[in-house]
Parts: C-alpha cells; structure tokens; sequence
C-alpha cells in the first residue's frame, strides 16, 4: 500500500546522485508541480540533495517560475536532460551559464526511452534526429560546453543509418493523476494527457527505485480497472494537493477531457501576420487528413478551420496524446476541446513516427537555402524541440508557418501589404544556427515541404529553397530579396499569393472540400 505524505516529506527520500524522471507537459498539464516546489524548497532549506540528473520527456514550466523553474538551482541538478526547455527560463539560464548539464532530444524519443527503460533495454533505435542537432556529427543534442558525454551515437542496420539513444536507469519517478482509489490506483479522469506516466513508474521499479504521485484526491473505494492509468502496485507515496489545477491556466474544464460538453471558444479574430499565415497556411488542407499543429502562428491554422466550418473534415492530433478536437493555443497549447480520444503519448509517437501524418504545421525561427529550419535554438535563446523532430522526420507533408523577419512592420490591406519596415533581423540565412530540420533528409524522404510567410511562399525541392508566391503589393527585391542572406530559386511560374487571403470573407474552404470529395 501506499503512504500518504506532504510534497515537503516525499522530497526528503531522493538522495544525492538520483536519476528523478518527470511525467506532464508544458504549462501545468498533469504536471507534479508540488512535487517539484517541494523539492526545491528542500533544497534552498538544506542544500541537499545534490547533482541530481533529471528527465521530463516533455517542456515542464509557466515560462517564470513553475514547473522545472522551481528545481532551477545551482548544485540540485547536476544535469537536465528535457525534451522542451522554453518552458522554464530559470533551467535555461543555468544552462547557458555552465552551472548544469544540458541535453535536449525529442519529446518521443524520450517517451520512447523511458517505455525502453521500463523493459531494461539498452536503448532505442531510430531514425529520428538523423543530420539534426541531436546527431553527434552536428551537436548530440549538447546545450553548453561542460556537456560532453555522448548519450546517442550513429549505428548502421542493414545498410541504413540510424541513431541509437541510451537509456538510463531511473531512481525516483514524478508522476501525476486526479485520484487514487482504496489500493493505490490511479486514474487520470481529469487530465488533459496521459503522457508516459506508467512507463515512467515502471522505469523507477525495475531499478528498485520509487514512485512518488500527486493527485487531487483519494476514495475509499474501488476504480474500474479500465480506468486504471497507473495500477498502485507501482506507487510508494502520494502526495494530496486539493487544488490541483488541470493546467496552470484553466483550474477545471470538463471539456477538455469529454467529447460533448459544450465549451466557450477561444478567440476567432485572428489579426495581423498570424491571421495572413494561418489562413494562407489553411490552404494546404486535404479533406480527410490526419493533422499535427505545432506551437507558435501554426497554432492560428485550426481557428481559421472552424471559421471554414471543416474541422469535421480533418482529424486533429497533437502529441501530448489528444486526438480529434479543437486543439487549445497560446501558453494552453497541448489540450483539446472535445477531444474524440486521448492516448499516452508514446502510442501517439508510434504512430507519428511510422509516418501516420499527413500533414504538420510547425514553427520556425530561421530558414537556410537548403531548406534547414532552426525551431530550437535562436541566439541565446534555448527552447528545444518538443515533439518537432519526430514529427518534421515522418509527416508526409510539413508547412512551415512564421514571420519574414524579426520586427517586420507592414501595412495589411484587403489586396495585400505595404512594407513600412523590413525588419530588425533576417530569418532567411546563409547557415541556421541549429539544424532542426534537415532540408536533405527531407528530399530523400520524399516529404513535401512548404515554408508560409505573411510576404513570401517557399517549396523545398532537390535544388534548395525555391520561392513559389509573393503577397501582393509587395517589391520582391526591396522587401524579400534584399532581407535574404542567400538568393533563392524563383519559381518560371511565381504567383501572387491569393488576395483573398487579405480580405475579411471567408476562403471558401467548406465548399472545396466539398467539391473534392465528389471528384
């Protein structure tokens, strides 16, 4: 049986040295967050315990000082290794100083690994990363100079590259859920995602380790079994925090884990830049695709599908394990409204990976000639890659969504845009600073690629970056051109983006769908 215990008390059984994996996502979504203001207040009080290596398959924090910014401590860890780090600035600034170790791989693999662990297996074997940051040809997914420690490494299987990621053993699990039942069982009735709680509960127990779980509440009776998420066998200690929130923004919204509880829409009026590449980016919709939407201005691409009126057409899937709703935006991102289903997120990965996808909107903060994309790292800012890299190595079709450039300023009109001020720093560069995406894997895979920009669309193809639009009223050498570090291929057949992207009706998106189905 488990014992009941304060987030103070369950911080005092990790150790010095402890290997502490971390379950939850992003801004508070089935986060442990008492369980890690716990331990940090433990630390500040005694200065113990020290050099902790910590892992959270996804980006865990507020972006101020929830989340892994409660453990950001000089001396508590001795290495972080997170699969998002935007989420906690407090982590990152540590990092960048050279006070802990610093590894970033992808939010699946990490998943991948932790399942990997939980089955004592040395470690995965994937394509995922190849000719990116994490491969130890480029980076090995390294954040600072005191990382030097090579944890993936390139094998060759059958003629192929691959890369092969270590596991590590696990001491100490952080897991959440919404209750636990008279045996210790726990279930997830309330949570946004399931994320790989179980797997990381399994990897502590094969290495003789602990699990310490918070949840919200306790009963004196029995779940059903199929609700059992995580089967209490596997939990040591629980941890009750009442006001458990669902995320650090929304304390409860039954519609965020139920299919048909009405619930109140987010903002619609998309505006500005975002409103100019989301629907333009909306062009690229198929009836009957299945649809990843990454953080940033692709998370604008489902509004205008519900002002199109075809959500109904499309199948919604983001990585944190929701499947077929209106995903959330902003700070929320990694939620649904009216989800159909939500899974663990490394089953969600499996099929990922394997291609399922038919199409990704992701973000960007630079583009190369060759089609490379940094989404990771920009200047000194270190945000990681979240569930990026898998997904940009095995969707069929990837749109990139940003900005032109930095601190643009532009005049939109219903025909098009007036550049008033090209911008403080170019996106499209001669080299990325970080590869996130490789354009040449890419073109070997046979994905297509698409890069959306309120003044300029992109292609990918087997030459390198070729331009395919330019918006109306815009100078292609003044306003793009001349903010490019390179000269693209510009397309024989180079279009105006279509005006109506500019102009306040709709696109008439329901009605293609439409037609394209009785072709």
């Amino acid at each position: 049986m488990y014992r009941l215990v304060d987030a103070r008390e369950a911080a005092e059984f990790i150790k010095n040295g402890d290997t502490v994996a971390i379950g939850g996502a992003g801004a508070g979504h089935a986060v442990p967050d008492r369980l890690l203001q716990g331990l940090g207040e433990r630390y500040v009080e005694t200065r113990e315990p020290r050099n902790l290596i910590t892992i959270h398959p996804c980006g865990i924090g507020d972006n101020d000082s929830r989340g892994m910014n409660h453990v950001a401590h000089e001396g508590l860890i001795q290495t972080n290794i997170g699969g998002f780090w935007g989420n906690a600035p407090k982590m990152v600034k540590l990092a960048l100083e050279n006070k802990i170790k610093g590894y970033n791989f992808s939010q699946g693999v990490l998943g991948h690994l932790m399942r990997a662990t939980a089955s004592g297996k040395p470690g995965i074997v994937t394509h995922i990363g190849l000719n990116t940051y994490v491969d130890p040809r480029l980076e090995g997914g390294k954040l600072n100079d005191i990382t030097t420690e090579d944890l993936v490494e390139v094998i060759e299987i059958a003629g192929k590259e691959y890369l092969f990621y270590k596991t590590l053993p696990i001491d100490v699990a952080f897991i959440r859920g919404t209750s636990v039942d008279c045996e210790g069982n726990l279930t997830m009735e309330e949570e946004v995602g399931f994320f790989s709680m179980l797997s990381i509960a399994q990897s502590a127990k094969v290495n003789k380790g602990i699990v310490i779980a918070q949840v919200k509440r306790t009963r004196d009776t029995h779940c059903d079994p199929g609700q059992v998420k995580v089967p209490g066998i596997f939990i040591d200690y629980v941890v009750v925090e009442p006001d458990q929130e669902m995320t650090f923004l929304t304390p409860f919204d039954s519609a965020l884990v139920k299919r048909d509880v009405p619930y109140e829409s987010e903002e619609l009026n998309l505006e500005g830049v975002k409103r100019l590449v989301s629907r333009r980016a909306a062009l690229e919709l198929r009836p009957g695709a299945f649809v990843n939407l990454g953080y940033g201005l692709s998370d604008g691409v489902p509004i205008v599908a519900q002002q199109e009126g075809i959500t109904d057409q499309l199948v919604f899937m983001i990585e944190q394990g929701a499947i077929a709703g209106i995903p959330t935006t902003g700070l929320n991102f990694g939620a649904m409204f009216n989800p159909s289903a939500i899974v663990d997120d490394v089953y969600q990965f499996d099929f990922f990976q394997g291609g399922g996808l038919d199409m990704a909107f992701l973000g960007f903060a630079q583009i190369d000639q060759f089609g490379n994309i940094n989404s990771t790292r920009f200047g000194k800012v270190i945000t990681g890659s979240g569930g990026s890299v898998d997904i940009s190595s095995s969707a069929k079709k990837i749109v990139y969504c940003g900005t032109f450039a930095v601190k643009s300023e532009q005049e939109i009109t219903h025909s098009g845009l007036s550049i008033v001020n090209s911008g403080t720093v170019k996106k499209f560069v001669e080299q990325v600073q970080q590869v996130s995406f490789s354009g040449r894997s890419a073109i070997a895979r046979g994905q297509t690629i698409v890069y959306v920009t309120e003044r300029a669309v992109f292609q990918l193809t087997p030459e390198g970056l070729m331009l395919i639009e330019i918006a109306p009223g815009v100078d292609l050498q003044k306003d793009i051109l001349e903010m490019m570090e390179f000269r693209p291929i510009i397309s024989n057949e180079l279009k105006t983006i279509d005006q109506m992207i500019y102009q306040p009706q709709k696109l008439g998106l329901k009605e293609a769908f439409y037609a394209a189905a009785d072709t």
